[in-house]
């Protein structure tokens, strides 16, 4: 199955749909390919991603994921050790939270996962990086694409409140390959007013920011 066989709207909002069942979740689970820019990146939200993506476990699933440079403490170390190639350490452990982690990092460790920080660079734009769009695809080379959400808010207690416009390659053709090469040149930092580079670079460089004080909500 792929993405033409979800029942897709062209919108999804709080107060009507419940946008990570009605929305993500199928998409994750019909798609081999998935590029996000999000503002925020948990842990959790990377490992939720991750066991939602089926074709993840069969080594097909590719994730490229572009965020802002700011973290929470505990994420930015346990980002750290997962993209890290000097970091050979086990994560598995008795605890659920270790046996998710573990999954990811033998993910990243194939190969799958690809992390990119973008970071503003003009007057011009203020703040911090906040792109909104996100393309998923398929076997069948089918795309889709959606912008208005912020982040994955995956946890019943902290969603928030927030609207997605859902575009597909069989009935908006144009449009999905406008966010795809907007995302591919973001990716290739080819896009003015930010730089973008490799996660471990940003890192080993002090680019970061990152703050216990931070409320990142999953």
């Amino acid at each position: 199955m792929g993405l033409r066989d979800i029942e897709l709207k062209e919108e999804y909002r709080s107060d009507r749909d419940d946008i990570v069942a009605e929305f993500f979740f199928p998409c994750l689970s019909h798609c081999i390919e998935y590029d996000r820019c999000v503002d925020f990146l948990s842990i959790q939200t990377l490992a939720t991603i991750s066991m939602a993506f089926d074709n993840f476990s069969g080594g097909k699933a590719k994730l490229r994921m572009i965020t802002g440079h700011r973290f929470r403490t505990g994420d930015l170390n346990l980002f750290t050790k997962l993209f890290s190639e000097k970091f050979t350490k086990s994560f598995e452990g008795k605890f659920i939270r270790n046996t998710k982690i573990q999954k990811l990092q033998d993910i990243v460790n194939n190969g799958q996962i690809e992390l990119k920080i973008a970071i503003t660079n003009s007057e011009q734009v203020s703040n911090s990086f906040s792109e909104r769009i996100g393309i998923f695809r398929d076997d069948d080379d089918e795309a889709v694409a959606f912008t208005g959400t912020s982040r994955e808010s995956f946890s019943i207690q902290s969603r928030d409140f927030e609207s997605v416009d859902v575009f597909t390659s069989w009935n908006d053709k144009s449009r999905v390959e406008r966010k795809m090469k907007d995302f591919q040149d973001l990716w290739d930092n080819k896009t003015k007013y930010v730089d973008v580079y490799d996660f471990m670079f940003a890192e080993e460089n002090n680019l970061l920011k990152y703050s216990s004080e931070w409320i990142l909500q999953d």
